[in-house]
């Protein structure tokens, strides 16, 4: 458990559709409060899961679960390392309207075909900052989304870092959040039939269906990710979240290898 207070308070600038959580940053580590449910607990569960996956430790961001206290309530959420050092995290929407005068997500979405929306939204990248192989990178994060259920992954959370000399790399994996259904508050109460409710999660990249998304990814730009992990993995990552209810933890190991068995190729 962890004091926090309000000259540590942070805005990232970065928007939510599913509500902004409390932010804090102390000597280089970040502390984000629950807001909806267990957010922190999905940033924990997905990440803690990617370590056993394809990805190389510095393509995406680890969390931690944390108590914190701020004046006079105690609060569940994570904490991460400041990934970003010195470069500035900068969202695709923010650079887009700065540098053209619009966002990004509405010229994705004047695009009618749902595979040319992808198209669009990796050229567009690739031409304004210079990256490679932005398609790649858009394709494991739809593999997250559809797998973890991520129903929040937007042009105001999607980012690159921008080094000092306006240089641009891509930025790690980060704001897994909303994922496994950890919006208990209006979403997905928690005595929900989850294999129910987890079919009415809705995407928000190109498209509202997580399956389609990642289908027209690996058209485009392959399958990019590989995983390994399996029930013991995810009892021992369960284990290591026992600031959580029983309930909530068994929810989320139900929904992780019910989720696990749909997407068996990937494994």
């Amino acid at each position: 458990m962890i004091e926090l207070f309000e000259r540590e308070l942070k805005d990232d600038g970065r928007r939510s559709s599913k509500g902004n959580q409390l932010k804090w940053e102390r000597n280089g580590i970040w502390y984000k409060t629950d807001y909806l449910g267990y957010e922190g607990l999905a940033e924990y569960a997905v990440s803690s899961l990617l370590k056993r996956s394809s990805l190389k430790a510095d393509e995406f961001v680890c969390y931690e679960p944390e108590t914190m206290v701020y004046k006079t309530k105690t609060f569940t959420g994570c904490k991460s390392e400041d990934f970003a050092g010195k470069c500035q995290v900068i969202t695709l929407e923010r650079l887009f309207t700065s540098i053209y005068g619009v966002g990004l997500n509405k010229g994705i979405y004047s695009v009618k075909d749902h595979k040319q929306r992808l198209k669009f939204l990796v050229e567009q990248v690739e031409r304004t900052t210079g990256l490679k192989n932005f398609g790649i990178y858009m394709s494991k994060l739809f593999t997250l989304d559809a797998l973890f259920l991520n129903e929040d992954r937007h042009t105001h959370n999607i980012s690159v870092l921008m080094e000092k000399d306006s240089e641009f790399k891509l930025c790690p994996i980060y704001d897994n959040g909303a994922a496994l259904l950890s919006d208990t508050m209006f979403d997905y109460p928690l005595r929900c039939d989850i294999y129910l409710e987890k079919d009415r999660v809705k995407t928000k990249t190109i498209c509202d269906s997580p399956e389609e998304q990642l289908e027209i990814a690996e058209s485009l730009y392959g399958q990019n990710i590989h995983f390994d992990w399996n029930e013991k993995d995810v009892d021992d990552c369960m284990e290591g979240a026992s600031i959580y209810s029983k309930e909530i933890r068994d929810r989320v190991k139900d929904l992780l290898l019910e989720q696990k068995r749909k997407y068996a190729y990937l494994f």
